[in-house]
């Protein structure tokens, strides 16, 4: 992956506290938000990096469509 991501990261975040910022938000609150958000997700990532691979998800189909009865 190019370093062009980071680029897109940059516009999409800018993007994302414009509409907050034009919906009322003062815009130092939205940043102070996003922040704690990201510290959220870092500990998160911490405490189980790939949850996808958890056991604890049973992978069977469900029974509850229509031609199932």
């Amino acid at each position: 992956m190019s370093k062009e991501w980071r680029a897109d990261l940059r516009l999409k975040l800018e993007d994302l506290v414009d509409k907050f910022v034009v919906d009322g938000a003062e815009h130092k609150e939205v940043i102070e938000a996003i922040r704690q958000e990201i510290e959220h997700l870092r500990e998160a990532y911490e405490y189980d990096p790939d949850p996808a691979e958890d056991d604890t998800v049973i992978n069977e189909p469900a029974n509850d469509w229509p031609a199932a009865t």
